[in-house]
């Protein structure tokens, strides 16, 4: 008999992010700590057949929908089998990933039936990608969003925006919605562990429409329930953009998202101090389900119960939380 995982706030957890690996062949500032970051080791990660088990199970209790996140899921060398593995389950499968191997795993990618796919893509000048990533991959990726296109699968560029370092480009994103049918996703700077984050740097959400107001005309859609986003259309534009208010206007009233690390805890939120270890227990034997059902139980009602609702009063040296690229995304 299934249960479906309802946290005290009676809101219903449908959607698994599941991380792959906190590694990544980029090495992104606000994402990323160190240049020489220690990663998890591979027998403390869950392994091909555990992300099964422990995806199934998820499935089995109401879970409609799981991405794969990173770090950069397509490092992986098992990424195939489990790619494969998820994509027999009854549920719609996404992916967050950086877009370097797209071309390496485009077979898989098609085969496995991928609703869409999300680009982390910060920029687009070359030189300032090779800035924010500490790598020279830009036209690698840009190559592969054309690969994705020409295959007619969802593309959305996920764009972090900082005032000071991309956020003179709001504008030549926006114009790619004109060229391709992509959606572009412009994110609030969020803080995390080592990614040096102040409230100075965040370029919110009013601020994002009046920079684009002032040279198109938009219109707000419609919200799908539980989306993140906020969605608008440009006028006379193939594609659209889109706007992730963590910082300014959260979506917290109605989430329904849980986060499983590379290392097989389970983060209720992504601001979370706590985690629960799913993975030591599922390898001792123990029943996982009651544990799922607990970590939800004691989901915090806002940003983890840890943010304030005015993003300047945060203290980002006062969180507890992992990296960005520990966490999955």
């Amino acid at each position: 008999m299934t249960e479906r995982i309802i946290d005290n706030f009676g809101r219903v957890h449908n959607y698994l992010r599941i991380s792959l690996t906190d590694n990544c062949n980029l090495r992104c500032f606000y994402c990323m700590p160190e240049e020489e970051y220690a990663f998890t080791p591979h027998t403390k990660l869950m392994q091909a057949d555990e992300i099964r088990q422990l995806a199934k199970l998820f499935v089995n209790n109401g879970v409609t929908k799981i991405r794969l996140t990173g770090g950069e899921p397509l490092v992986r060398k098992d990424a195939p089998e489990i790619i494969h593995a998820l994509s027999e389950l009854p549920v719609e499968l996404t992916m967050t990933t950086n877009g370097i191997r797209i071309d390496d795993m485009l077979p898989q990618i098609v085969d496995a039936g991928f609703s869409s796919i999300n680009i982390s893509l910060d920029t687009l000048q070359k030189d300032r990608f090779a800035q924010i990533t500490r790598r020279d991959y830009f036209d690698r990726v840009w190559r592969n969003i054309d690969l994705l296109l020409d295959r007619q699968i969802q593309t959305k560029l996920n764009v972090v925006l900082m005032k000071g370092l991309n956020d003179d480009e709001i504008l030549d994103f926006v114009k790619l919605t004109n060229l391709y049918p992509l959606e572009v996703r412009f994110i609030e700077f969020m803080p995390f562990e080592g990614n040096h984050w102040s409230s100075n740097q965040v370029l919110t959400l009013n601020e994002i429409l009046d920079r684009i107001s002032e040279v198109y005309t938009i219109e707000p859609l419609e919200q799908r329930p539980h989306d993140t986003t906020k969605p608008f259309a440009i006028h006379g534009h193939i594609g659209k953009i889109a706007v992730i208010s963590t910082m300014t206007m959260p979506f917290c009233e109605d989430c329904n998202r849980m986060r499983l690390t590379a290392d097989g805890k389970l983060k209720n939120c992504l601001f979370s101090k706590e985690e629960t270890d799913l993975l030591s227990a599922l390898r001792n034997g123990e029943d996982v389900l009651p544990l799922i059902h607990q970590s939800i139980r004691s989901k915090p009602k806002s940003l983890g119960g840890q943010l304030t609702e005015n993003f300047k009063d945060i203290e980002a040296d006062s969180l507890t939380n992992r990296s960005m690229i520990s966490i999955g995304g």
